[in-house]
């Protein structure tokens, strides 16, 4: 499977799908990419589905990381769907989950959004 990232809007939210691997070769066409997104389009909430993801390394998790933070900064917030169980491990063993917010679809990611935004 090709790396690749698109976006789309759904209420509030940004929705950002990222498919095939995410490591030290596509992390850099995945931070230019979300850096668009929040700076160029001035995203300020983003859903990162991860359904398509085959992997996902320590390179990809500091782009996620250094997003967030950006994302932190303007108030904003940044959630996650779709992780399979080799990618969630991932998140769970370098105790991202701490930061991270994982859901298991869109449609509760964006529940959780609006219910935090009231």
């Amino acid at each position: 499977m090709e790396f690749a990232v698109e976006q789309r809007t759904e209420k509030d939210v940004t929705v950002v799908t990222i498919r095939g691997e995410i490591d030290v070769f596509t992390s850099p066409k995945l931070r230019e990419k979300l850096l668009d997104i929040i700076d160029g389009d001035g995203a300020r909430h983003l859903v990162v589905d991860l359904g398509e993801v085959t992997f996902l390394d320590s390179t990809g998790l500091g782009v996620l990381v250094g997003i967030y933070h950006r994302l932190r900064a303007r108030d904003g917030t940044m959630a996650f769907v779709g992780a399979n169980d080799r990618v969630r491990r991932v998140f769970h063993v370098t105790q991202l989950t701490k930061i991270f917010v994982l859901h298991r679809s869109l449609e509760d990611a964006i529940a959780a959004h609006e219910s935090s935004s009231t």
